[in-house]
């Protein structure tokens, strides 16, 4: 079998182009991020340099920089805890459920819904009985009156309130992920593991979970960026407050940029975050690289 070489000129031709897009859109925006944050700039007045002051008074003197980094970590642990339920219930579904494709479907719809609009219909959700909050109306109707919560405006619940939005806003997101791949493994594999007297939840321990493994992989490095960089449904919620006590390293990085117009101080959060999504990107794919190898 004659294999068609292509030679290296050829082919730097045509990925050169692609190359030096990506390079303008990534690379360089990060970089022009990283300066920003030597600076001491407003974004409109003449700006100073000032070294890694912004990044010390990061670590050292910022009362609100650490909660946003453990409330952003823990919105990313949420995010990652509803993926082995999404794949369970793509197992069942597949199994089980005749025209799952459709049922999967509906679950997929807040998907596609704007954030705007999610987070408008859930801020009323949550609003107090007295102004027509459903989930507060719920709680009062079967004698729960002490459940009844501000669930935006307390501190020490407005965040899990926020969680669970998003858990609910991306599961058929994750869902479906797992359905298609679970879609994708071979029948013949199972009936043969079926001759061998391995059906059901036996057969996918042995063939389900090591062959969904890359897939499975693929939610959870999305999960885990999506949630170190949520912003919108934070903002369109509660912007932050009260008092801080919904800021995400996203949302203060905003805040700080655009609202109290340090926008050095802001190219440093935002450095930050940059660092911090490429090393976790990193370490799940040396992870689950560690478990392919196990399982193949």
């Amino acid at each position: 079998m004659n294999v068609l070489k292509v030679p290296a000129r050829t082919i730097a031709v045509f990925v050169l182009p692609c190359l030096l897009l990506y390079t303008c859109m990534v690379f360089v925006p990060i970089l022009v991020s990283v300066y920003c944050g030597l600076l001491d700039w407003n974004g409109i007045a003449e700006a100073k340099f000032v070294g890694l002051a912004n990044f010390k008074r990061i670590f050292t003197a910022d009362p609100v920089f650490w909660p946003s980094v453990k409330r952003t970590m823990m919105f990313a642990v949420f995010s990652m805890l509803e993926i082995p339920f999404c794949l369970l219930l793509a197992i069942l579904l597949n199994r089980y459920v005749r025209k799952a494709n459709t049922l999967v479907t509906m679950y997929f719809l807040p998907v596609i819904l704007s954030v705007v609009i999610i987070g408008q219909l859930w801020k009323t959700i949550y609003n107090p009985a007295s102004m027509g909050g459903m989930l507060n109306g719920i709680l009062m109707a079967v004698g729960l009156e002490s459940w009844t919560r501000s669930w935006l405006t307390e501190p020490q619940i407005a965040m899990y309130a926020l969680y669970f939005v998003s858990l609910w806003q991306y599961f058929g997101y994750h869902l479906l992920i797992q359905f298609t791949g679970v879609q994708n493994i071979p029948n013949e594999l199972y009936e043969a593991a079926k001759i061998d007297g391995a059906e059901g939840f036996k057969a996918d321990r042995y063939i389900t979970l090591p062959l969904i493994v890359p897939i499975f992989k693929i939610s959870i490095v999305l999960a885990f960026i999506g949630s170190l960089q949520s912003f919108d449904l934070i903002w369109v919620m509660t912007g932050g407050g009260p008092a801080h006590a919904t800021d995400t390293v996203s949302t203060y990085m905003y805040n700080m940029s655009f609202l109290s117009m340090k926008y050095g101080y802001g190219s440093a959060l935002a450095s930050f975050l940059v660092v911090i999504c490429l090393s976790f990107t990193i370490v799940i794919n040396f992870v689950f690289k560690r478990i392919e190898n196990k399982v193949s």
